[in-house]
């Protein structure tokens, strides 16, 4: 059984990302304000903090095997540097297609400055909300 300082931070992340989420909706325009209280409490009720993500593909190997394996993903409300660090295994949707998901480690976060081995290519400075992933596995090749 965990101890009561590890239900009361789970409740506080779950009341944190709960009213996370519902913000969102509320400032979208998709729920009302009187929606917004009972929206929170739902998903503090129903929602869930981590799911499992079924994972296959040879990008994270060796770290995570080539064959299929299965990850604990935990979700969080804002995806911000105090939030997730450098060198963390990140769960996120693929730009050209937005039904997948791909599985990268987290290698810089906004304001951190990208420079490359190549001489011809300018240094740049990553803007907020930009971030920069890799793939473990070496013997791969970046797309252009």
């Amino acid at each position: 059984m965990a101890s009561l300082s590890t239900w009361c931070r789970y409740i506080r992340h779950k009341l944190e990302y709960s009213f996370s989420l519902s913000w969102k909706s509320y400032k979208r325009g998709l729920i009302s304000d009187r929606e917004l209280y009972d929206t929170v409490w739902k998903n503090v009720f129903q929602g869930k903090l981590t799911y499992l993500h079924w994972n296959k593909g040879e990008a994270m190997a060796p770290t995570i095997g080539e064959q299929a394996s299965t990850l604990l993903v935990r979700k969080i409300p804002i995806a911000d540097p105090t939030r997730v660090f450098l060198g963390d295994v990140i769960v996120l949707k693929d730009p050209d297609n937005s039904e997948n998901y791909l599985v990268r480690r987290l290698a810089a976060t906004e304001g951190y400055e990208m420079v490359s081995k190549d001489e011809k290519d300018e240094p740049f400075v990553l803007e907020k909300d930009q971030c920069w992933v890799l793939a473990d596995n070496d013997k791969l090749k970046p797309k252009v």
